[in-house]
């Protein structure tokens, strides 16, 4: 179980990004809630489910509350049964910014297909990292790129 304050920028990706992973995983999520106070995320990946509740976010939609516990994968599949609107589903890819920061580039399928984003997790709000050529656009703060949001208004009804 992990609780914190959750420090990220997310970028679009405009290149050919996946060369550079040394990891890939299929996500299923749904949100119990998405009142963006107390948004409730359901996730199951590859065999781990979770559950997360995250608060709002800061002035520039940085930095928020999480909290994230490991539940059994059977109970995961089945609270996303209970998940509003539709499920997210993405194949993430892991790739190294650094020794020790990533980038998460997730690849949306279903409603959500085309869109490619890219998040890293930072230690804190100063902390610098290298730009690689295939992102593109930051869209940290934009909520309409949050994945609570996704589940509502899909990227395919822009």
């Amino acid at each position: 179980m992990s609780s914190y304050q959750e420090i990220e920028r997310k970028f679009l990706v405009k290149a050919h990004f996946k060369s550079f992973a040394i990891e890939k995983q299929a996500i299923s999520q749904g949100f119990l809630s998405t009142d963006p106070e107390r948004t409730v995320r359901i996730r199951t990946a590859g065999q781990r489910g979770f559950i997360t509740v995250k608060g709002p976010g800061n002035a520039t939609g940085t930095t928020r509350f999480e909290w994230e516990k490991e539940i059994p994968l059977s109970e995961a599949s089945q609270l996303l049964n209970l998940c509003q609107a539709s499920l997210i589903e993405k194949v993430r890819y892991r790739i190294p910014a650094t020794e020790t920061l990533f980038f998460e580039v997730d690849e949306f399928l279903g409603a959500n297909h085309g869109l490619v984003l890219a998040e890293i997790e930072l230690p804190d709000e100063q902390t610098p990292f290298p730009i690689p050529h295939w992102l593109g656009e930051e869209v940290t703060g934009n909520p309409a790129y949050y994945n609570a949001v996704l589940s509502q208004h899909p990227f395919q009804n822009w």
